[in-house]
Order: C-alpha cells, then structure tokens, then sequence
C-alpha cells in the first residue's frame, strides 16, 4: 500500500463541514447496474446551483445485467450517453470518461483508467476542493488515490454505499463489487461522507402512479425514466423503487435533507463487517434522508426535460 498523506485535523474538519453554494463535481456511475443511476446522473446536471458537475465517470458493475464488470462499465458508459442525448446534451469531448475495466486485483493495486487519470488531472487542477459523487463500486476512485495518493488533500468522496456502522454486517452491492476499493475509502484518510443504504438511503422510494403523475408525459428525460423503472420489475402491485443514487447529488443540493453525523472511520474487515477504532481519522455518515424534500426538488427541475 502506498503512503498517504495525513490531513490536518482542522483542514478534515472543514472538508467535512456540510457544503453551502456551488461546488466543484465529478460523478462516477455503474449507470446501467438498475434504474437509479439515471435519476442522479440527470439530478446532477439539473442542480447546477449546487453542482459544478466537470466529469462522468462509468464504474464497472457485475450483476444479471453485465456478463462481468468490463461489460457493466462499457454499458454504463452507454448509458450515461443515452441519457445525456434524452436531455439534449449531447456529451462533449473531455466530459464522459470510461473507468476501471476490472475491479482491484488485491489491496493497494489500482486499475489504470481514463476515469482515473481525468480525476486526478481535476483534483490537482484547482485549489478549490473537488467533490467526488460515486455512487457505485469505488473502483475508479480508489485507483485514482492509489496512483496519486497526494490528491485525497483536494478531493471530498461522497459515496453511497455499504451500511450503518452498527449494522451487523457493511455488505452492501456497491460495497461488496470492490472490497479493496471499499477499504481504500475507509483507510486513507480522504475526506469522506458515506450514505449507508440501510434505514438512510432506503427511503428513496418511489412508485409507477408517482412517476407517472410528476414525469410522464413532461419532457423525454421524464418518459425514458417512467419506462426504465416500469421495465425492471415486472409486479407493479403494492410495489416500489428505490432511487438510491440520488442521495449523493441531494447532499450538495442541501446537506440538511440527508442528516449526518461525524465518526471515526470503521476497519472494513474481510468478513465484511465494520470494526471500531477511534485512532483513526473523522469521517461524515448519513443517519437519515429526508425523502420528500429530495423528491419535490427531483420531480420540479426533471418537468419539462
């Protein structure tokens, strides 16, 4: 493993502090994994009050949707097209970059990428600290620490991903794709904020009569999400999805819609489970989401596109 530089306790500290105004943003999407990713790639580039969004980066996933993570990052990258096109932004040259085409072999082994080298190359391009949404597999990020351990002093990783740290296990999809990645998040120090998916992001649910009621019919970025989420489940009775990812894009919007708390950052076992040591570095963890707000802000800015 590489040496990581140690932050400052007051510089973490401000680094953890809630963000107000427009940030600079990268977001790093396993965007064809479910129906999600989606949401919050649009959400993103819909809140550019909050969200200085300067790159998309496509993360690998594994799952009945991609024969192995190769495929799920080059269909994620598609994907992340697709729904640029459907917004009518078309992804210019430099924008959308395709990430890690397997996960880490082994601890303190980084997967070159475009996704990598492009997050690197933005971290050190400006004082301004840069905030990493990655909402999938942290593969792409922690090979960009792993080449470049110095930037973790210029970048703030906000991930969705795993679970509460009094959970009896931190297993989770995101989490568990990529377990030395996920390590990498908890041990090198890098200002992190984790939105566990249980009791926190869970509460994002929504349902084919809501959607229908506040997207369909408005605009074609609001069809093509209707149709995706009404496809991926073939029982609409007494059902409903979560839109998980758009938690991480909510927290710029507004940091009060996704309550938190500072802790010190868990060991992140191989039974995949957290164990506690309070040497270690501060870290934000959601405690609760606030789901209403966060989709009354989603259903008035996706009206219309």
């Amino acid at each position: 493993m590489p040496t990581f530089p140690k932050l400052p306790t007051e510089l973490l500290l401000q680094r953890l502090t809630s963000p107000q105004g427009r940030v600079r943003a990268v977001l790093d999407t396993d965007t064809y994994n479910e129906v999600d990713d989606q949401f919050a790639l649009a959400y993103a580039l819909l809140s550019p009050e909050a969200c200085g969004l300067e790159a998309v980066y496509a993360a690998p996933f594994h799952n009945n949707r991609s024969n192995g993570p190769l495929q799920g990052m080059e269909r994620s990258y598609d994907e992340i097209l697709r729904v640029m096109e459907r917004m009518k932004r078309p992804a210019a040259d430099g924008f959308v970059f395709k990430g890690s085409t397997s996960y880490l072999p082994g601890p303190g082994q980084p997967v070159d990428s475009p996704a990598a080298r492009d997050l690197i190359a933005k971290a050190k391009s400006s004082d301004e600290p840069l905030f990493v949404l990655t909402i999938g597999a942290p593969t792409n990020v922690a090979s960009a620490i792993l080449l470049a351990p110095e930037i973790i002093e210029k970048i703030v990783v906000v991930w969705l991903g795993g679970q509460p740290h009094d959970w009896p296990t931190a297993r989770e999809f995101n989490l568990q794709q990529d377990i030395p990645a996920s390590q990498v998040l908890f041990d090198s120090g890098v200002p992190l904020v984790q939105i566990p998916c249980t009791n926190v992001a869970e509460h994002l649910r929504t349902t084919i009569p809501e959607l229908d009621a506040w997207l369909r019919g408005k605009g074609a970025l609001g069809d093509y999400l209707c149709d995706i989420v009404a496809s991926y489940h073939e029982d609409h009775f007494a059902w409903s999805k979560v839109i998980w990812d758009v938690s991480a894009v909510a927290y710029l919007v507004n940091a009060s819609w996704l309550p938190s708390t500072l802790v010190h950052t868990p060991v992140l076992t191989e039974r995949i489970t957290y164990s506690a040591d309070w040497n270690r570095p501060l870290m934000r963890v959601g405690t609760h989401c606030k789901r209403d707000a966060i989709f009354r802000d989603i259903f008035t800015k996706f009206a219309g596109v």
